[in-house]
């Protein structure tokens, strides 16, 4: 458990995961980061970065004895940021609570996403199989879930509700964006506490002049982690436009707008090697000197 805010990487990157000699710097695990907000756990995206999170959660309740609590968001339901849920060892554990949000994707409700992934003949668990107390729920980008000490979310509605919270609450906020699955978008969440903030934005694609709404949402936030699958070659070229993914000039240009204190690149494309990262860095940090490409491990302390 850590005290403070601080944000581990667990999986960094984007479509399928690529263990290998030419992946070990930034590891080859998909979307998964950590996030710890005065003791508080919020997990962002569960693909296979997620099965390490668990393995150490679950040495630190065979320790200490006490119940693993969770808060889990999803961007959305492609294989890149779900599948390492049913290898997450917490759900296996009866004194385990995992409160569990995510938008509806092409009219089918997170937990009915879920639960295909865990079907018979693919997988011998189901999700109603899992001994783990879960609380699964549809996000509505209306609401605002806040968690206090007592580390149960409460959801309010920022139109109707009255948002007085003491300032120990961890805030988290969703914002819609439309590009990928196509008509059907992603979530982009903003952590808030105690005056400093992460943005989440993966799976999300420039436009022209920036994205308004995200650079709205990001607003003077202390960290951007930024999709940035693509170099600008590849999304010329190829072509990777309307795909829902980012290259690294459009991330920076969301943090310059956004006036970000740090930009993370993330969701690496699964045939950038080590090198290729390397030079990606290079070339965003002329751009946006406080620029970090997301590697397994990677710790930010906010």
């Amino acid at each position: 458990m850590e005290e403070g805010f601080v944000v581990r990487f667990r999986g960094v990157r984007g479509n399928y995961a690529t263990p290998g000699a030419t992946t070990l710097k930034y590891g080859g695990n998909t979307a998964c980061v950590e996030v710890w907000a005065g003791g508080r756990l919020i997990i962002l995206d569960a693909g296979t970065g997620v099965v390490s999170l668990g393995e150490d959660l679950s040495a630190w309740h065979s320790k200490v004895r006490q119940p693993i609590v969770a808060t889990m968001f999803f961007s959305h339901t492609h294989h890149d940021h779900t599948q390492g849920f049913p290898f997450f060892a917490p759900a296996y554990i009866g004194t385990s609570t995992l409160y569990m949000f995510g938008p509806r994707t092409f009219d089918q409700d997170l937990e009915v996403a879920l639960a295909r992934a865990m079907l018979p003949p693919t997988f011998p668990v189901q999700l109603d199989e899992l001994v783990s107390f879960k609380i699964i729920s549809t996000i509505n980008y209306s609401e605002v879930t806040l968690i206090g000490p007592e580390n149960e979310p409460q959801v309010r509605n920022i139109y109707r509700d009255r948002i007085d919270v003491d300032a120990d609450h961890v805030r988290v906020r969703a914002l819609r964006s439309p590009f990928h699955p196509p008509g059907s978008g992603t979530s982009i969440f903003r952590i808030e506490w105690q005056g400093k903030s992460v943005v989440y934005a993966s799976d999300t694609e420039g436009v022209e002049g920036g994205d308004t709404s995200l650079i709205r949402f990001a607003r003077n936030s202390d960290l951007l982690i930024h999709d940035a699958q693509y170099t600008q070659d590849e999304y010329v070229q190829m072509p990777m436009q309307g795909w829902g993914h980012s290259t690294p000039a459009m991330a920076v240009l969301v943090a310059q707008k956004a006036k970000a204190k740090q930009l993370v690149l993330f969701h690496h494309d699964p045939h950038h090697d080590d090198d290729m990262l390397d030079q990606m860095e290079a070339h965003a940090k002329k751009l946006f000197p406080n620029t970090t490409m997301a590697r397994e491990g990677l710790v930010v302390r906010l």
